[in-house]
């Protein structure tokens, strides 16, 4: 494997990515973890995750237009690069091998 592999907050951040399109900036992005995983996480933690991502090539950055109730300050929005939606892609496949075969296994079944 060449390169860092992707985290679980990463992986979070880069769906919630997906799913948020032009929408997608820290504040959005942290509230979509929150709401569709259950999981808190600090604004902080969600713009660590999307600058260590942006230097690995796997998101892009664009400022959006001056917006009124900020000050006539623009946001930084974030979109899924090819290279991150592939790596996205790879932690999904590496998990679902991992899973495959497993489903009935006494262990984890929760009887």
């Amino acid at each position: 494997m060449s390169g860092p592999e992707i985290n679980e907050l990463e992986q979070m951040v880069l769906l919630a990515l997906v799913r948020l399109g032009d929408e997608a900036y820290g504040v959005t992005v942290r509230e979509a973890i929150e709401a569709r995983a259950g999981r808190s996480v600090s604004i902080a933690a969600v713009y660590a995750a999307l600058d260590r991502m942006e230097k690995r090539g796997w998101v892009e950055a664009w400022l959006s237009e001056p917006i009124a109730v900020r000050g006539g300050r623009a946001r930084k929005h974030f979109r899924v690069t090819a290279t991150g939606a592939a790596e996205v892609r790879a932690a999904r496949r590496r998990m679902e091998d991992m899973w495959r075969g497993l489903e009935l296994h006494p262990d984890l079944r929760g009887d």
